[in-house]
């Protein structure tokens, strides 16, 4: 009777201390949201960006000066960057988290596995050819081409990238590592090359893609961006029970009726996808889905049904975090956006790997 009432007691905390990581991850991405719509060369106190959406949700239309320039500055000017950053972020963190449930390691990230250096070959081959090859395309595929292309590049990376990892079932995380490695590689090297054939326009437009950056954001690029990265986000959720099932091996899940098989490759277009689109918004921005959803992991703990939602919320807030960084910190110049990811996310990478070097076999 103890141990019944022992289990019954105790079973139960999980839950809440997940509800609770996900209500928090849900303050600080609005509080983010709050500060970025505030923060820069014009600073506009909170209480006036507030006032100013809601205006703009009525339909009035501002008559001072000062309101005038405030409903320019946010609505015009932020508010896509700040939607853009959350859609990114939350994209890449659960693509993250995608990837580690189905390679079953910490590790897999689509910028250190390759798919975001594959996406971005794909966007930046797009930016030279594309306007040849957009004249026999219909207007509505012609007008998305470009994340179209970003699409099928990390689709293309990603499945390479499985294929050579992985035998007989099961994913070996070295050689994840070293293929992922590999594949990005090679990616870096094709930009390389299409640096000899690219404009100096095309050029400039080469360090958005290999630094990062939000700094183009707008109402057509989130319009552009939004669906994908939303059927990535809302679509992983069906995957949640098979990822659960997956991390107790490959054999246990099909045993209790789940399709590996279909859930790789679900799996698959859909993190393809959602890379894809982000990548082609903001360029390669790193270390994201490899930060974010093992920090959920440690406080809400493993279930997917939980994790793919604080993922969506912590790591939209984080990215919007890191944005306001890279555009303060050194104002009225900008930081990239890749450089201040990679500072946070580097030592944190570096600390997995040590944590696992015995995986690693180190």
């Amino acid at each position: 009777m103890n141990a019944v009432l022992t289990i019954a007691t105790t079973r139960p905390r999980p839950v809440r201390r997940g509800g609770l990581v996900i209500t928090a991850a849900a303050i600080f991405l609005a509080a983010a949201i709050l500060a970025s719509l505030a923060m820069g060369p014009v600073y506009i106190a909170p209480g006036n960006v507030v006032g100013t959406i809601m205006d703009a949700l009525a339909g009035a239309r501002p008559s001072e000066p000062t309101a005038v320039r405030d409903a320019v500055v946010v609505l015009d000017i932020r508010l896509p960057r700040t939607v853009l950053a959350m859609l990114v972020g939350g994209g890449l963190a659960v693509a993250g988290a995608v990837l580690q449930g189905i390679f079953r390691n910490p590790l897999a990230d689509p910028g250190l596995v390759g798919v975001s250096p594959g996406a971005a070959l794909a966007a930046v081959l797009w930016i030279i050819f594309g306007s040849a090859v957009a004249g026999y395309l219909p207007g509505p595929l012609a007008s998305l081409g470009l994340p179209l292309a970003a699409f099928l590049g990390g689709l293309v990376t990603i499945v390479l990238l499985y294929r050579i990892a992985t035998r007989d079932g099961r994913t070996s995380v070295v050689m994840l590592l070293f293929a992922g490695i590999a594949l990005g590689a090679m990616a870096a090297a094709g930009t390389g090359l299409a640096v000899f054939v690219a404009s100096d326009q095309q050029l400039r437009e080469f360090t958005f893609w290999t630094l990062g950056s939000l700094g183009g954001a707008s109402w057509p690029k989130v319009a552009a961006a939004a669906p994908l990265i939303l059927v990535l986000v809302v679509g992983s959720h069906w995957l949640a029970r098979g990822l659960d099932a997956l991390a107790l091996g490959e054999a246990e899940a099909f045993h209790v009726g789940v399709n590996t098989e279909r859930l790789k490759r679900v799996a698959i277009v859909l993190v393809a996808a959602g890379v894809g689109a982000s990548v082609a918004v903001s360029g390669v921005i790193g270390f994201v889905g490899l930060v974010v959803p093992h920090l959920l992991r440690l406080s809400a703990g493993p279930s997917h049904g939980r994790l793919l939602i604080g993922c969506a919320l912590l790591g939209g807030g984080l990215l919007i975090a890191s944005d306001i960084v890279a555009r303060t910190v050194v104002s009225p110049a900008e930081l990239p956006l890749g450089v201040v990811t990679a500072i946070l996310g580097a030592p944190y990478f570096l600390y997995l790997v040590q944590r696992n070097r015995a995986a690693l076999g180190g």
